[in-house]
């Protein structure tokens, strides 16, 4: 075997890079890379070197090979530590809207019924009970506490709500409630339709439906909600007229302005 030993400058003072190669057997020409700290122990991997000095370096651009620093992985090491110190430093906004419903998969064994006498003894089994999941109950107060602010940054007003059902429902609650049945399904709101609801909403509470008692939409409520929407409009319609009159005013101005500054011009030069 044939040794060379220098001294590592990558590493701190004192370390020494030793290159082993082998002159026969079937490995012959190969090499083999190790380490020797200042009082002379070996190290024969980078997992070892990089035990051994802790926190004293970082080697996670270190060649263990070569004994160099690469640049371009010591490059990349560094924009990844500013990217994490800028991103902590800076508070990122929750921008996810998925609902806080518990998605819990079923733990119970689903029944199969095995009969004997169908043909070809096949095992039958329910499809609709494997699909169905079991839903939280009240999933709903973990909404509590979040409030809905319009543009303007001003919140919003409570509605005219129907009577909530179960156990510390308030307005709040019900109206994430409302607002989450819309968002998450597409079949009609209509409440909970039964009356046994209010004796034991934990029995006969319907998941799929906010908390609420079941209401009716009537033609007057679509009527009062057609001369609201009209309103907005009107008003609307309103403030971009005002606006757009308001600049062709002060087009009009701009160009009185510049027509008297060019009259006063050329009397100057008449005098």
């Amino acid at each position: 075997m044939e040794k060379k030993r220098w001294d590592c400058t990558a590493l701190p003072k004192g370390w020494k890079m030793e290159e082993v190669t082998r002159k026969s057997g079937l490995s012959a020409g190969k090499s083999d890379v190790y380490y020797f700290s200042p009082s002379g122990k070996k190290f024969r991997s980078k997992p070892q070197l990089a035990r051994y000095l802790g926190n004293q370096m970082d080697l996670s651009s270190f060649d263990f090979r070569t004994g160099k620093m690469l640049m371009s992985k010591l490059n990349k090491n560094r924009q990844r530590l500013r990217y994490d110190n800028n991103n902590q430093n800076k508070g990122k906004p929750d921008l996810n809207t998925s609902l806080p419903v518990r998605q819990t998969a079923s733990i119970f064994k689903q029944p199969v019924t095995k009969v004997t006498n169908h043909p070809n003894n096949k095992v039958k089994t329910d499809p609709q009970k494997a699909v169905d999941q079991p839903r939280q109950l009240f999933w709903e107060k973990k909404l509590s506490g979040l409030n809905a602010y319009d543009i303007a940054e001003e919140l919003v007003k409570t509605m005219e709500l129907p009577k909530g059902v179960g156990p510390g429902c308030t307005d709040k609650t019900l109206l994430s409630a409302i607002a989450s049945a819309l968002h998450t399904s597409a079949a009609p709101i209509t409440g909970q339709l039964s009356a046994a609801v209010e004796k034991n909403p934990g029995v006969w509470l319907n998941t799929t439906q906010p908390l609420c008692k079941a209401f009716i939409v009537t033609d007057e409520d679509i009527r009062k909600q057609e001369e609201l929407v009209y309103s907005v409009r009107k008003r609307l319609e309103e403030a971009l007229m005002a606006d757009m009159l308001a600049h062709v005013e002060e087009a009009a101005n701009d160009g009185d302005t510049l027509k008297d500054e060019g009259n006063g011009s050329e009397d100057m030069e008449s005098v």
